[in-house]
Parts: structure tokens; C-alpha cells; sequence
């Protein structure tokens, strides 16, 4: 199915019916930040697990696709769908002007660039209050109606969409993997002279996974704007960059379903322990210790390399 192996595709059927049953069970706005969480994180696990960069910037792509798309569809009246691709295409051309600047570095060192280089995005987005609306983001963003005709305003009807979204992301993202292109990425990652003395440029090879990466984190900016109807400073903060990429962590590098385990449990800690105040912290520290402990290779991936089986 798709070109997804026995256990992936058995993966897939599960996530559908859990995506399915989730509304009737679950509060649907937790359930929807969920999956834009995870539509970012599998775009940041794009990055680390194919290719092994790991960028601390994610979040200026993740914001920006927010603010624009909020910006588009409260100013204008656009409609939601234009406002969450424009999102995603605005993620995508930043990600290429700071690819360009940063892929010819490597490790610690492209980390950093990522860093600085979103920093700058969160200042232009502290100075620039008549797009971003400064401290105070953009608020009461309209869900307006799909397409013009199909509104948005209830929850069941938004879930549609961002489910439709999602569920495309994660097929996208096992595309890319599997397809030769992403053959030679792993080559690229695992042994890139050799890469290089076969005749392939490697740089161009890690320029489109950084801006495949980038795009997914627009749209799914875009996306949760959509549905929260608010965009804030946090959305383009290094804390949320760090955020997606702990999700990574606890799920499984170079997993396709790793990063939805992972947001769905930092999503879900952020709501279920905020009772305790303070502690917060000090529990959310305590539980990923444990989980970096017991599974070395993230939750998702520890199942893999016990069933032997790609997932």
C-alpha cells in the first residue's frame, strides 16, 4: 500500500483509525495541535534523520508559515486553504535563503548557524508589530470556509481538514524517504565523499531536504494558526525549536511514525500536568530522562529494532 513495507502499512491502518476515532473520544482542538505538531516534527526528522543535520531554527518556519497565513486570512479574507499554502510556501522560501547560508557547514557548527539564524526571525518578528502584531501575536484568526463554501467555524469540520493534511504529510514524507532521491540522501548522510566521488552533488542533495523540511514546518504553522486562531512570539521562539526536536528524540530519528509518538507525548504533558504548577518542568525532565534510558533509540524506533521490522 503506497509503497509501505508489511509493518508500516499495518502503521498507517492503525493511525487512520485512531485519527478516525479521536474526535469522539478526545477534546478535537488537542487532537488537532497533535497532529500539526507531528506534521512539524516528521519535517524536522526529514532533516535528522536522512540527511543528520540537526537545525535549532526549525521554529522560524514553523512561525512564519503562522503569521502568514493568520495575516493573509484576517487582512485579506482569503480563504483558509490559500492561507495555509501561502504559510507553507513562505516556510519553504526562508528555508532556501537559510539553506543556502547554512548547509556548507556541518555538526555543531550548522546547529549553530540555524540557531542565529533563527534568532533573527524572532527579533524581526518582536520589531515588525504591524504584520506580527509583536508581543501580543495575531489574535482571533478566522477559519473562515473551505474552498468559500464549506465552513470551518466548528471543530468537526476543521478536524476534516487538518486529519486530510496530516495523513497526506506522513504518506509524503515515506515517499520521499523510499524514492531514489531519498536513497542517495542516506548516502549522503552515511558516507558522503564516496557520495561525492560517485558524481552526485551532495549540497544541492541536503538543500531540498532543508527545504522540504522547512515547508512542512510552514504548513503546519499554518495550520495550527488556523486552528488555535491565534499566532504569538512563542510559535517562532528557540524553545519551540527545541520542543520539535525532543519530539524526535523520544520518538525515533529516521522513524515515520517516531515523531507523532513524540508530539503526542510532549503535546500531551503540556496539557494533562499543567495542575502542577511549577513542577511541570521537573516531571516533564524526570519522564524524558527515563524515556532517553529505557529507549535509546526512541519509542518507536526501540520497537522496530526489536520487531526487526521498518516502522
Amino acid at each position: 500500500m503506497f509503497g509501505l513495507s508489511r509493518a508500516q502499512s499495518a502503521g498507517f491502518v492503525i493511525l487512520v483509525l485512531v485519527v478516525i476515532a479521536a474526535p469522539f473520544l478526545l477534546y478535537p482542538i488537542v487532537v488537532m495541535e497533535v497532529m500539526c505538531y507531528a506534521l512539524f516534527a516528521m519535517g524536522t526528522n526529514l532533516l535528522m534523520g536522512s540527511v543528520g543535520l540537526l537545525s535549532l531554527g526549525q521554529a522560524a518556519y514553523f512561525g512564519l508559515g503562522g503569521y502568514v497565513a493568520g495575516y493573509l486570512v484576517q487582512t485579506t479574507g482569503l480563504t483558509p486553504e490559500i492561507g495555509i499554502v501561502a504559510g507553507g510556501l513562505a516556510g519553504a522560501l526562508l528555508g532556501a535563503a537559510f539553506g543556502w547560508l547554512a548547509i556548507r557547514r556541518q555538526d555543531i557548527y550548522f546547529a549553530m548557524i540555524t540557531l542565529a539564524l533563527a534568532q533573527i526571525v524572532y527579533f524581526a518578528a518582536v520589531q515588525a508589530t504591524g504584520f506580527t502584531g509583536g508581543e501580543n501575536g495575531i489574535q482571533g484568526i478566522p477559519r473562515g470556509a473551505l474552498f468559500g463554501h464549506l465552513p470551518l467555524a466548528k471543530d468537526r469540520a476543521m478536524y476534516a481538514l487538518v486529519a486530510v493534511i496530516f495523513l497526506a504529510g506522513v504518506l509524503f514524507i515515506h515517499r520521499i524517504v523510499h524514492s531514489p532521491f531519498g536513497q542517495v540522501v542516506k548516502a549522503v548522510r552515511d558516507n558522503e565523499p564516496r557520495t561525492i566521488s560517485l558524481g552526485y552533488r551532495s549540497e544541492t542533495y541536503k538543500q531540498i531536504i532543508f527545504v522540504l523540511a522547512a515547508l512542512l514546518a510552514g504548513v503546519a504553522g499554518a495550520t495550527k494558526a488556523m486552528v488555535m486562531g491565534i499566532v504569538t512570539l512563542s510559535d517562532v521562539g528557540a524553545s519551540t525549536s527545541g520542543l520539535v526536536v525532543l519530539m524526535v528524540l523520544l520518538g525515533g530519528i529516521g522513524t515515520i511514525f517516531g515523531p507523532i509518538v513524540g508530539a503526542l507525548i510532549v503535546v500531551a504533558m503540556q496539557y494533562y500536568l499543567a495542575p502542577f504548577g511549577a513542577w511541570v518542568v521537573v516531571i516533564q525532565g524526570a519522564i524524558f530522562v527515563v524515556c532517553v534510558l529505557v529507549f535509546r533509540r526512541g519509542i518507536v524506533g526501540e520497537l522496530a529494532y526489536r520487531l526487526k521490522a521498518p516502522l
